[in-house]
């Protein structure tokens, strides 16, 4: 499925550069994309208003905040109407260690991406999850040790264009 935005070659070298570089100034961004400050900051502006650029974060270390675990647990819930999937969807949402939720094909419904202080936090997470009773029939959690490859954003381009990085 194609994007519904009509985007130009100068559009994706924006969001390329945005999606690693979010803070830099429109004088920046304008000399890294090929474009003088007044098309580059109207073209970043139109990106945002059609909703192509939702925000702009922080890319945080959470090493240096503390010690943490990466958690993906795998979700299989007990019914599968659609109010089962809110239900679970709604109160997953509640939980701030929860930091991506996916409903995925094959052998369970939902991959959960988890951030905690430490495996007792999950632990005491994922009981409160089911005490919750929002239709948890069963999990299976792994446990990242290492991280050997972390992109920083999405491949923009591949998507938008539907060629493979390898071509």
């Amino acid at each position: 499925m194609r994007s519904a935005a009509s985007l130009d070659q100068f559009d994706m070298k924006i969001l390329v550069h945005l999606q690693r570089e979010g803070r830099c100034s429109n004088v920046e961004l304008s000399a890294a994309v090929g474009l003088s400050e007044s098309p580059c900051l109207a073209r970043t502006k139109r990106l945002q208003e059609i909703g192509v650029i939702r925000g702009y974060g922080a890319d945080v270390v959470l090493e240096k905040l503390g010690s943490h675990v990466i958690v993906f647990s795998e979700v299989t819930i007990s019914n599968h109407r659609p109010h089962d999937f809110r239900k679970f969807e709604t109160g997953a949402g509640k939980y701030d260690e929860i930091v991506e939720c996916y409903n995925v094909s094959g052998g369970y419904d939902y991959l959960l991406k988890i951030v905690a202080p430490d495996i007792a936090h999950f632990q005491a997470l994922m009981e409160r999850l089911l005490e919750d009773d929002i239709g948890i029939e069963k999990f299976s959690s792994r446990v990242v040790l290492r991280r050997p490859l972390a992109q920083r954003g999405d491949p923009l381009t591949v998507i938008a264009t539907g060629k493979p990085s390898w071509a």
